[in-house]
């Protein structure tokens, strides 16, 4: 069973940094795939950062890069999200996620109801 536990989010002022954690349990070599979403109240899901275990390619979505930082340490079995130079419309809930559609994530910015594993989020606050 997949088990994904994210940590790290708490309130930040402007221009700060965190580093989100995501321990992950399960996975298999299959699940080649991980990544960070977001979602603001009343906002949808987005990608914000994705990463391919195999290949080691990532990508992140526009507003975010030079600012934040996908990375993943397999002895741990921790991915992680550095995050600098927050800006206020960088609060929402993040979520980890494993075994999407990586392609698809990135073309879409989301991915469809029912397919990957999510973790339960963990919240990012920033003020200004």
């Amino acid at each position: 069973q997949v088990q994904l536990v994210e940590s790290g989010g708490r309130l930040v002022q402007a221009g700060g940094s965190l580093r989100l954690s995501c321990a992950a349990s399960g996975l298999t070599f299959s699940n080649d795939v991980m990544g960070w979403f977001r979602q603001a109240p009343g906002k949808e899901r987005e990608l914000v950062a994705a990463i391919k275990w195999g290949d080691r390619s990532t990508n992140y979505r526009d507003s975010v890069k030079g600012r934040f930082t996908i990375s993943r340490d397999n002895a741990k079995n921790t991915l992680y999200l550095q995050m600098t130079s927050l800006r206020p419309e960088d609060a929402a809930d993040y979520y980890c996620a494993a075994d999407f559609h990586y392609e698809y994530a990135v073309r879409h910015g989301e991915v469809p109801p029912g397919f990957g594993y999510w973790g339960q989020g963990t919240q990012v606050t920033v003020s200004s």
